[in-house]
C-alpha cells in the first residue's frame, strides 16, 4: 500500500498534522482511540491551551527554536477553531484554557478537521527503512502485517511519560536510526519525591508558595504528599531541576512577613508565635515546622533578629528532593530530538527533509498550563503546512 505521507502517533500533534498535511495521509497509533492523552488532561476538560503563551513558556538547549511554529500558528488561532466549533471553554487561572464539558470534544473536533486521512488503531509499528526515495513501514493490525510505502513519515508518537497509555520513545529510536541526536531526555511536569517519607504527616495538606529550581521560581499551589511534594508549583519548578538539587520554598511568598510581625507584636504581642503563624499557614504545616524552626515563646517575647530568622526560614526553606515520581505521573518529558538537527519552519530533518519531528518528542517542553497541547498544534501544523505545500 502506498500513500504519500504516513503519520506515527494519533495524539495531539499527529492529529493536527494529519489536518493539514493535504491529501494521502495514513496516521495510525496503538491505542484502541486517537487522542487518549487529550481525553485524560485537565481532568477530562482538556487545557488546550494558553492565552499567554510565548516561546519563553519553553525549555529547550535553543530557545528561539519554537518561535517559529509558535509565530505563524498562535494559540489564537487555535482558540478560534475552537470557537468554530461551538465548543463552550473558560479561563481557569493563569490563561489556562479548559472545555467547559469535555477532552472529548477537542478529540471530535480534530476527527473532523482530519477530513479524508485514514486513521488505523490498534497498529504495530515494524522496522522502518528508507530507499532513498520512499519509507518502508511494517504495519500490523487485526493480526495481519501490511507494508506500507510513504513518501513522507512523520513522528508524532510523544516521549516515554505515562507509559501505562503506552509510551515508548519511539520517535526517539527512529530520530537515532536517521542519524539525528537525541538530548538526554528524563520526567518533567512531574512530582518530587523523599526516600524518608518526610511530608507524609502532612499528606493532603497545601498552599500557595514560591517554589524555586535553579534559579527559576513559580508561584502557585504547593501540595504535600505521602511521598513528597506535588501541586503546579512544584511541577513547574520539576522541569529545571535535576537530581541532587535542592528546591528552594516561600511558604508565605505574598506577604511582608518581617514587616507583618513587628507591627503585630504591638498589637498581639500576648498570642503565641505559632498563633500567629498559624494565620499564614496550615495548622498542621505549623506543627510540623515547629519542630524543626525555633517558634516559642509569645510574638512580644521575640527580638527583630530572632524575627528575621523566623521569616528567613519560612521564607527560604530549603529542601534536597531525593528523586521523582518518573515517567509513571510525569506530565510530559524533557529533552527529545536535537532541534538543530530540525527545520523551525517544516519540522524536517535537515538531512532528511522528507522525515518530520513533531509534538512532544522534540526538545521543546512547555510550561504546565495549555502550554504542550499548544506546541503539539504549532508543531504539527507546522508539518502539515511544509508537506502540503511540498505536493
Amino acid at each position: 500500500m502506498q500513500v504519500k505521507t504516513l503519520i506515527i502517533g494519533a495524539g495531539a500533534a499527529g492529529m493536527m498534522c494529519a489536518a493539514h498535511a493535504g491529501a494521502d495521509v495514513l496516521i495510525v497509533d496503538h491505542a484502541k482511540a486517537a487522542g487518549e492523552k487529550i481525553r485524560i488532561s485537565g481532568g477530562g476538560r482538556c487545557n488546550f491551551t494558553n492565552m499567554h503563551t510565548t516561546a519563553a513558556n519553553f525549555i529547550s538547549q535553543n530557545p528561539h527554536f519554537a518561535k517559529s511554529a509558535l509565530k505563524r500558528y498562535t494559540q489564537w488561532d487555535f482558540i478560534g477553531l475552537v470557537a468554530s466549533y461551538g465548543i463552550a471553554y473558560h479561563e481557569k487561572t493563569l490563561g489556562q484554557l479548559f472545555c467547559d464539558d469535555t477532552a472529548k470534544d477537542i478529540i471530535a473536533m480534530l476527527r473532523t478537521e482530519m477530513k479524508g486521512a485514514q486513521l488505523w488503531l490498534q497498529t504495530d509499528v515494524g522496522g522502518i527503512s528508507h530507499d532513498g526515495t520512499h519509507f518502508h513501514v511494517p504495519l500490523s493490525r487485526d493480526g495481519t502485517t501490511r507494508q506500507i510505502t510513504a513518501t513522507n513519515l512523520v513522528m508524532a508518537s510523544g516521549g516515554k511519560s505515562i507509559p501505562k497509555m503506552g509510551a515508548t520513545g519511539l520517535s526517539y529510536q527512529i530520530a537515532t536510526q536517521f542519524g539525528l541526536e537525541i538530548i538526554e531526555t528524563r520526567p518533567a511536569l512531574v512530582p518530587l519525591t523523599f526516600t524518608d517519607e518526610r511530608f507524609k504527616p502532612l499528606a493532603g495538606t497545601a498552599l500557595p508558595a514560591r517554589v524555586t529550581a535553579n534559579s527559576t521560581s513559580f508561584d502557585e499551589a504547593m501540595l504535600f504528599t505521602h511521598r513528597g511534594l506535588s501541586g503546579p508549583a512544584i511541577l513547574q519548578a520539576s522541569s529545571y531541576w535535576a537530581e541532587g538539587d535542592p528546591i528552594t520554598t516561600n511558604l508565605i511568598p505574598q506577604t511582608d512577613l518581617f514587616g507583618h510581625l513587628k507591627t503585630a507584636r504591638q498589637t498581639d504581642g500576648r498570642k503565641a508565635l505559632t498563633t500567629v503563624i498559624g494565620q499564614h499557614l496550615p495548622s498542621k504545616l505549623v506543627t510540623y515546622l515547629a519542630d524543626q524552626i525555633d517558634m516559642s515563646g509569645n510574638l512580644a517575647d521575640q527580638s527583630d533578629a530572632k524575627l528575621q530568622t523566623l521569616c528567613e526560614a519560612l521564607q527560604n526553606w530549603v529542601q534536597t528532593p531525593s528523586g521523582s515520581e518518573g515517567y509513571r505521573t510525569a506530565e510530559v518529558t524533557l529533552g527529545g530530538v536535537d532541534t538543530a538537527d530540525l527545520d523551525s519552519k517544516t519540522m524536517a530533518a535537515k538531512t532528511m527533509p522528507n522525515l518530520y519531528f513533531i509534538g512532544e518528542c522534540v526538545d521543546v517542553t512547555g510550561w504546565l498550563g495549555g502550554y504542550n497541547f499548544q506546541w503539539a498544534w504549532s508543531s504539527g501544523w507546522a508539518a502539515g503546512q511544509a508537506i502540503k505545500a511540498h505536493f
